[in-house]
């Protein structure tokens, strides 16, 4: 017979709020030996091993010791079609996208190519420890059809949405006012609050949609209040000067959006370097999110992201790879940049504020801290395993390492996805082999 439960143990790291520092200790829970008790995709309990495994009835027991159990990471800004773009040498924004971007986006039209790149996707995503994420599509309707049913099969939270853009892009990568709304509203009704996808309205950025099209825009999120926003905002110098142009009627980049009806606590905003004062304000307003992509913005030389001033303000930001002008799918990794874009501006980032950030903060930002980011009994098991032993060179650090803050910094700074052991999406192992069941009399 099956057990209907597994019982995940390992040393446990759960986060309640965001810490200060590890004298935080009201933020966040660690258990040196801890346990994470799943049954039909839902975590039942957490905390330390001998509670939990009371609490279980002749559960599968899978031991990670000594590895660390958390939350799975959280992306909040992802290009889908641009998984052959990644890795393209050097331009800034404009010319990256005209050069490498939208001629690979067109492939995308095809059904066949997007549904066979969702599931390499996914497995780079999952790979990497990434459990949700927030995604462009292409253009093509087929493209978002293939993102949210790959999301289906694998039981995986996701949020995604086909770009609108009927300007400034090549022939084969642009829709109309109309049939970018009638696809959306398509798409929402096919996808959003199915199993556990949810829509995103998406006009890709002012640049590349007329007023028409953002009239449209304002049209869907007034019919579908539910439904997240996503968009860039304030990437690259030439961006916003071009967006001068095309709306010279607007008071400065955001107020394109704002103008539209588009902010407010469900939109997400890629980038936002470069602000206005008034920008500012509009933001801390309306309760829409930045997102930093720091990868993204070291390799486009686009800018350095302000967090701790729109943090001052009481923004909330979100932080995202931006996969494929971001450099790698590794929250990890865009933990390490982002330490350094910070440090460049005399701002800190402790790595439990850090784990934070990729696992309940992201979370907190898509209004979904009840439902994963954390490991909180009733929440969705989604559930990343950490080695910070992973390679040569961690495995001497962490011969040094000689507190939590320590081995989180080492996995910060030098981990990707070889420092992911294992991967739970939905309470199921999804990365490559597992350790064996412990036989259930052992607990």
């Amino acid at each position: 017979m099956t057990p209907k439960q597994t019982l995940l143990r390992g040393r446990t790291l759960n986060f309640s709020a965001e810490p200060t520092g590890p004298e935080d200790t009201g933020a966040y829970r660690y258990c040196e030996d801890g346990a994470v008790l799943i049954e039909g995709g839902m975590i039942v309990a957490s905390g330390d091993y001998a509670s939990v495994a009371a609490q279980a009835v002749q559960p599968q027991v899978i031991d990670h010791r000594p590895h660390l159990l958390m939350a799975g990471f959280i992306d909040t800004h992802i290009h889908f079609p641009q998984v052959q773009v990644i890795a393209s040498w050097g331009a800034q924004l404009l010319d990256w996208l005209n050069s490498y971007t939208f001629p690979e986006e067109t492939r995308f039209a095809s059904p066949e190519h997007s549904a066979a790149m969702a599931g390499k996707f996914y497995d780079l995503l999952v790979g990497h420890g990434t459990t949700t994420a927030v995604a462009y599509c292409s253009v093509h309707k087929a493209s978002a059809d293939a993102f949210f049913a790959e999301a289906g099969r694998r039981d995986m939270r996701m949020i995604g949405g086909k770009v609108m853009m009927d300007r400034n892009a090549p022939d084969g990568l642009m829709d109309t006012p109309q049939s970018g709304y009638d696809d959306t509203q398509a798409l929402i009704r096919d996808w959003h609050g199915k199993g556990r996808a949810s829509y995103a309205i998406t006009p890709r950025f002012a640049i590349t949609s007329t007023p028409a099209q953002m009239e449209m825009a304002q049209a869907l999120v007034a019919e579908n209040p539910d439904c997240y926003v996503q968009t860039h905002l304030s990437e690259n110098h030439a961006e916003i000067a071009f967006t001068r142009e095309l709306y010279p009627q607007a008071r400065d980049y955001l107020d394109v959006y704002q103008s539209y009806g588009l902010l407010g606590p469900k939109a997400l905003l890629g980038h936002a370097i470069h602000l206005t004062p008034r920008e500012i304000d509009a933001l801390a307003g309306t309760g829409a999110h930045p997102v930093f992509c720091p990868t993204s913005n070291l390799f486009l030389g686009s800018g350095l992201f302000d967090d701790a001033g729109l943090r001052a303000r009481g923004i909330g930001n979100a932080i995202a790879t931006d996969v494929g002008a971001g450099t790698s799918y590794s929250m990890l990794q865009t933990l390490n940049e982002g330490y350094k874009v910070l440090q460049l501006q005399g701002q800190s980032l402790h790595p439990l504020r850090a784990f934070h950030w990729i696992t309940r903060g992201n979370a907190v930002t898509l209004g979904l801290e009840g439902k994963i980011g954390t490991l909180d009994a009733g929440t969705e098991a989604d559930v990343v395993v950490l080695d910070a032993r992973a390679t040569p060179t961690m495995d001497l650090r962490m011969d040094r390492a000689g507190s939590l803050s320590d081995e989180l910094f080492i996995l910060q700074m030098l981990g990707d996805d070889r420092a992911v052991a294992q991967v739970y999406v939905a309470g199921r192992a999804s990365k490559g082999a597992q350790p064996a069941p412990v036989l259930e009399a052992a607990i």
